[in-house]
């Protein structure tokens, strides 16, 4: 029997993040002492006064069907958050709830994107960015970066990848993977690319706004270049500052057309985001914020003491990002090496999957991401368990010769 499926889905890969979490799994439930470093979840739990929000959502019957693209009451404290945090003004019809962060990006291109239309995606990237182009039947065009400069893409690079195809051009920061975020100077510069360039529109993931260290400071590109505000689709969650990745909550805000056209492709797919998880994320727009300084310093620490300790290892170089809980290191010191049994280490892939062998270790490998020979490291975990992991890591790497 020929393949069934799609086109549209033959032309996407399953998620190279969760298909390593999965392997990590197995090991562990087999009885091996796997650790798990793919994954990007906080290990904290969600706090107090937004699980009872929850509780107190249940018991007061708030468990119907709501609005498709969010309850009046978040889509306020939504407009409060990005007056208060970022400096924008939006009206609550310029506000898109979706089941997830991830929900919100692809109702934005399912709602916009045509065959032939473009999707301009700096490398390396989160892995589902340029298959969610791919499901709508748009083409994603990878901008390269380098880790000279951070990881962060260069305004030539940008203007020389931009065509009359260009739909989106896609902006991460923090960044997943590789940590990097721009200043407020870099994204000046992008704009001003940007500005010559009226018929694109810009998404820019701001997921791990909360999630930067020492001095530096978040800004989002429509807050500093507001000719591009009517054209920005600002997005963000609360599934990492406020620990809440199980409970589907992502957000958005943009022109009134696109929002109600997201609305319409919700409609038909998957309705309203969890009335209870909606009710929970009001307390974390509106409540206390207390708690994210201290994540960030326990974040802060974990992220000196995986560089530092990479930074060890043979063949490897990690560069110390600004922002989010993950490091992007580079093996380009590694390839060409073998293992004790004789394996060659002719790529990150190989890499990561001789490292999970040997020293029960899981990360992912930078070709998921689009820029390789590098690998991605979660350290959202303890201190005791990312000790142990990057002494693996250093064992494995003094072993290759």
């Amino acid at each position: 029997m020929t393949n069934p499926t799609s086109q549209a889905l033959q032309r996407v890969k399953p998620s190279a993040t969760m298909a390593m979490s999965a392997k990590a799994r197995a090991l562990k439930a087999a009885g091996r002492d796997c650790i798990a470093l793919s994954q990007g979840e906080p290990d904290f739990d969600t706090p107090d006064n937004i699980k009872e929000a929850a509780c107190r959502a249940i018991a007061e019957g708030k468990t119907k069907y709501t609005d498709v693209d969010g309850i009046p009451e978040l889509k306020d404290a939504i407009v409060a958050k990005f007056k208060r945090e970022n400096g924008l003004e939006y009206k609550r019809s310029q506000v898109n709830v979706s089941p997830g962060g991830k929900p919100v990006i692809y109702n934005a291109f399912m709602a916009t994107l045509n065959p032939g239309d473009e999707v301009v995606i700096p490398a390396p990237y989160w892995v589902s960015y340029p298959d969610m182009a791919l499901l709508c039947g748009a083409t994603p065009v990878f901008v390269d970066t380098r880790i000279e400069d951070g990881f962060k893409v260069r305004p030539e690079a940008l203007a020389k990848a931009i065509t009359p195809h260009t739909k989106w051009v896609l902006i991460n920061s923090p960044s997943n993977p590789s940590g990097a975020a721009y200043t407020a100077g870099e994204l000046r510069a992008l704009a001003a690319v940007l500005l010559d360039f009226p018929q694109v529109m810009i998404l820019t993931d701001d997921m791990y706004e909360h999630l930067t260290y020492g001095d530096f400071e978040f800004t989002t590109i429509a807050q500093v270049e507001p000719k591009l505000y009517e054209r920005t689709l600002t997005m963000n969650g609360v599934s990492k500052a406020y620990s809440m990745t199980g409970w589907r909550i992502g957000y958005a805000a943009g022109p009134e057309w696109l929002i109600k056209a997201m609305a319409n492709v919700m409609g038909q797919t998957t309705s309203n985001p969890c009335s209870i998880s909606q009710w929970a994320a009001v307390e974390a727009l509106n409540g206390t914020q207390d708690f994210i300084p201290k994540n960030k310093k326990l974040f802060q620490e974990r992220r000196d003491l995986v560089v530092s300790m990479l930074n060890q290892a043979q063949g490897i170089k990690c560069p110390t990002p600004e922002g989010a809980f993950y490091v992007y290191p580079s093996i380009a010191g590694l390839i060409g090496k073998k293992t004790p049994g004789g394996k060659a280490i002719d790529s990150d892939e190989t890499f990561a999957l001789e490292l999970l062998e040997a020293e029960n270790v899981a990360v992912v490998h930078g070709g998921a991401f689009g820029l390789s020979p590098c690998f991605r490291i979660s350290y959202a975990t303890s201190n005791e368990c990312l000790e142990s992991a990057c002494a693996r890591i250093q064992r494995f790497c003094g072993a290759l010769s």
